[in-house]
């Protein structure tokens, strides 16, 4: 997703490239900026479970939220369980709480994020939909 802003530095245009995907399993994020005016240029990319909140809720702005659910909100417990312990690294009344959620609202985030738990609950056999506003 690219935005447009002012650079800090000389007050010229400044371009954000920011974004998110998952790559071997995992959640990935970068950054880079570059000004149109001046020297100022950055690229920064990690991984990990968490995306940096500034550019989750951009992408969040732009894309809108995704939900993700359960299919079947009578699945058994355990792969839900099992699924989202490992996405997360989450306690077990954690995972029940987020399990919780999957089976009656649904559980809500960018796309990306949404698709990254679909993908792990999906292996242990479990039936999901992503939902995004222009589903």
């Amino acid at each position: 997703m690219k935005i447009t802003t002012r650079c800090e530095a000389c007050g010229g245009v400044l371009i954000l490239d920011t974004g998110q995907s998952i790559e071997r399993g995992r959640m990935w994020w970068g950054t880079e900026g570059a000004c149109q005016s001046c020297t100022v240029a950055w690229c920064e990319q990690d991984f990990g479970d968490a995306t940096p909140e500034a550019i989750r809720q951009a992408l969040l702005a732009e894309y809108g939220p995704a939900r993700l659910r359960l299919t079947a909100p009578e699945a058994s417990a355990v792969p839900v369980l099992r699924a989202l312990r490992e996405v997360h690294g989450l306690s077990l009344a954690q995972a029940r709480v987020l399990a919780d959620e999957l089976k009656t609202t649904g559980v809500v985030g960018t796309f990306v994020e949404m698709e990254l738990v679909a993908a792990r609950l999906r292996h242990h056999s479990v039936g999901v939909t992503v939902e995004t506003s222009s589903s």
